[in-house]
């Protein structure tokens, strides 16, 4: 999986296209922030991902949950936030949602490698360096 990443990074640093993606602060019913890890980038992170053709970023948070985390229902869904950021040589808008009362059942994937729940005031020591920037942005939200 990291071989294939570092491929597509050496074309977007071609190409330089803008990509749209949505990620999640993912919150339980007991308050707890729910993390992935990837199987092809260091470090915890939001769930989220890419955003399809047409396809609305609330629509495609809800879908990138239910296929990350295995997310069985949820609370409300917010638009926290929008931010657009240089990604492996992409130009990437971001939209970060708040979505509270996240009940969920871990599936397995060949994307995901694992999920975990922290408290905000415990995050583990290694997050990603955007979660860190995203937590920032949400940190008012909250």
């Amino acid at each position: 999986m990291r071989a294939a990443h570092n491929v597509l990074k050496v074309a977007w640093f071609v190409r330089r296209p803008k990509t749209f993606g949505v990620h999640a602060l993912a919150l339980t019913p007991g308050g707890k922030v729910i993390l992935v890890k990837l199987r092809y980038a260091p470090g915890w992170r939001l769930p989220g991902g890419g955003r399809k053709a047409k396809e609305g970023p609330h629509r495609a948070v809800l879908r990138e949950l239910r296929e990350e985390i295995g997310m069985t229902s949820h609370g409300t869904l917010d638009l926290a936030c929008e931010l657009e950021e240089d990604v492996d040589y992409k130009r990437d808008f971001a939209s970060l949602f708040v979505v509270r009362d996240v009940e969920y059942r871990p599936n397995w994937s060949w994307e995901i490698e694992d999920v975990m729940e922290a408290s905000l005031d415990a995050l583990p020591n290694d997050l990603s360096s955007r979660m860190a920037n995203w937590l920032q942005a949400l940190r008012s939200k909250l």
